[in-house]
This record gives C-alpha cells, structure tokens and sequence, in this order.
C-alpha cells in the first residue's frame, strides 16, 4: 500500500479554530465541544493534527452534533508545512520517509487506545469515528468486529472520506455502521474498493450510507477550494452529511 501525491494536494482554510489543546493518554489532542456523554475520535489527513482545516471542521462537528471532538496528534509530533499548499509546493514534502515512519503499523495501536479512552477512561456513553484521507482506514478500524471492549465495539459508528490505505479486509471486519463520502475523481480510493464496500456492506446486513461526489477530486472535503467549481458545494454537502449521521446514531439512540 501506497500513498499518492493528491493526498497532500489541496487548500488551507480561513478562520480560528476555538477549541483547546490538551492530553488523551500519551498523545497531543486538540479537543473541542464539551458532551460528556457523546464523543468523536477525528483521525486526520496526512497534514496532521495542527492542521486549520481539521480543527475548523472538528468545531463544526461539536456544535452541530453537539459532541465532544478529539482530534488526536497520531504522527508522533512530526508536522507537515501544510504552508505548502497556498503556492502548491507539494514536491518539497518528503511523502515517503513520512509514511515510512508513521504507516499503519506504526500507529494502528495507539488509534486503538485513544478510542479505548474515551469510553474506559473518560466514560463517554457513545463515541464515534471520522476520519478523512490517511484517517479512512483507521476509522474503519476502529469499527472492526475484532476490536471491542467489554464486549462492545470500540466506536458505536464511523464516517470515512476519501479512504487512503484501506484494505479489502478492512472493509469486510466492519460491524458498527458506516457513512463513506466518496469523491469521483480518487487514486487512493479505486473503483475496484467503492464497489467492494457496496456490496459488502450490503452482505453485512449494517446500517450504511455510500455518498458518491462527482466532478471532485481526492481530498476535496477537507482540502477543497472555495473557488474551484463543485468543490464548495462538496464541502458543504459532505460536512452537513457527517453532522445528520452523527445525529442519527451517536444522539438519537441515547
């Protein structure tokens, strides 16, 4: 499994991020809402933690949802210059010694145990799972059968954007419900994968909402340009599907 360039391809936001920075056990957190009961494990793209646009979305989530939402330094402190994108100088990132160094098995098992966290240790009754990019297969992850806590599974639901590095078994282990926001145009997320994820999906008997984006590219959702025809009315469209998900199966089954 590889990484490609559209994965950090894109452009920054505008606005202040309003939440604060904190611990979730020994990982760097930006965390925003305050729902002691209902929490959100947001898994970024490769831009990381720090990134503007991650945390103005994780906003967005807490007050729209009304949740709590972690977003989780899982790169080990190393920051992409996402300054790079305002003059789409993407070649001066060294993509590969990055992935070298914080592929999945490097970091899968600290995803593991923030989501453990929130439930065992900061006792949040429903927690879900948003990840974007390198976060898509994460979020699927954490969802899997094999994965669980006193019997439940570590997250109650997942929303996945533009998937990077997922696998065909990572879609088949699944077992909590599932929102895929799918753009046309993706390298990382092939034909081939959307349609495994429909079927299986649909094998599984889960509850699941497949979103496809036409005319819009990788990354868009969270890197996309206001400017650029289709991709504000993407942007908008995919983050007003994540809050409705949300809603539904993190708030309405309480």
């Amino acid at each position: 499994m590889s990484i490609s360039p559209c994965c950090i391809q894109g452009s920054a936001w505008e606005g202040t991020p309003s939440g604060r920075c904190s611990k979730l056990g020994n990982n760097d957190v930006y965390i925003t809402g305050d729902n002691p009961d209902v929490a959100i494990l947001f898994t970024t793209d490769l831009f990381g933690w720090t990134f503007p646009n991650a945390r103005l979305l994780a906003d967005y989530y807490a007050t729209e949802i009304g949740a709590t939402v972690y977003v989780p330094d899982f790169f080990g402190g190393e920051i992409l210059d996402f300054e790079l994108l305002s003059n789409e100088q993407f070649h001066l990132i060294d993509l590969a010694g990055f992935m070298s160094r914080n592929g999945r098995q490097q970091r899968e098992s600290e995803i593991f145990e923030c989501a453990r966290l929130l439930k065992q240790q900061l006792g949040y009754q429903r927690v879900g799972a948003v990840g974007y990019c390198y976060g898509g297969w994460a979020s699927f992850r954490l969802g899997a059968k094999e994965h669980t806590l006193a019997g439940q599974s570590l997250v109650d639901c997942v929303s996945i954007g533009h998937p990077s590095l997922l696998t065909k078994t990572d879609i088949d282990e699944v077992a909590v419900p599932v929102q895929i926001l799918a753009p046309e145009i993706d390298q990382m997320y092939s034909a081939e994968l959307k349609l495994h994820t429909f079927k299986t999906l649909q094998s599984l008997q889960l509850p699941f909402d497949y979103q496809h984006f036409p005319g819009v590219v990788h990354a868009c959702l969270v890197r996309g340009d206001k400017n650029k025809p289709g991709e504000r009315a993407a942007m908008s469209r995919g983050k007003h599907a994540v809050v409705a998900w949300f809603k539904q199966f993190l708030k309405d089954s309480q």
